[in-house]
């Protein structure tokens, strides 16, 4: 077994894989054409690099959520070629974009779309902040420790996972209502 330096705590290893799932949940928050949105609705703002665009959408979700590479620049080289975009040098070793007039046009007919991708990106960094609250945390926290214990049990009556999911219910009913 590897040996954790001193200073490691097990709720760090917990926290490490917490974060590794949420990053998979991150992935699928925006589909293509949310991303594609996106793009456009932050090159009618200026021209950018396709890592300033991954950086736009991070900022708007305090780094909640952070498209990749894989998902940027194809949808770029789409873009161009529906002649939404346009390179602005093509000889650059980094291709800057700006929005044409089919991309104005998209902008327009999918504003509501839009509006409501923003909403979502924003509402992720509102929990991201109160999540980070450390009495919320070490609630979660305690919470999870609690549920991960007694489901761990190999034994565990039908009554007693009965008993579990109804508190489980209740507590959601009460955060809902505060």
């Amino acid at each position: 077994m590897k040996q954790q330096p001193a200073y490691w705590q097990p709720e760090q290893e917990e926290q490490a894989a917490w974060a590794k799932m949420r990053r998979k949940r991150r992935e699928k928050i925006l589909d293509g054409n949310d991303i594609r949105l996106l793009m456009l609705h932050f090159l009618s703002q200026q021209a950018a690099h396709g890592y300033e665009l991954i950086k736009s959408v991070e900022d708007l979700s305090q780094g909640e959520y952070s498209p990749s590479p894989g998902i940027i620049y194809p949808n770029l080289t789409l873009l161009e070629e529906m002649d939404a975009i346009r390179v602005l040098d093509a000889q650059a070793s980094r291709k800057a974009y700006s929005l044409n007039d089919k991309g104005r046009e998209i902008l327009k007919e999918n504003k509501a779309n839009l509006t409501a991708i923003i909403e979502r990106l924003s509402s992720l960094a509102v929990l991201v902040n109160n999540r980070s609250i450390p009495e919320v945390e070490q609630a979660i926290r305690q919470i999870k420790t609690a549920l991960h214990s007694r489901l761990s049990q190999q034994d565990i009556s039908p009554q007693t996972l009965q008993a579990i999911i109804a508190a489980m219910h209740e507590a959601a009913e009460k955060i809902t209502r505060s």
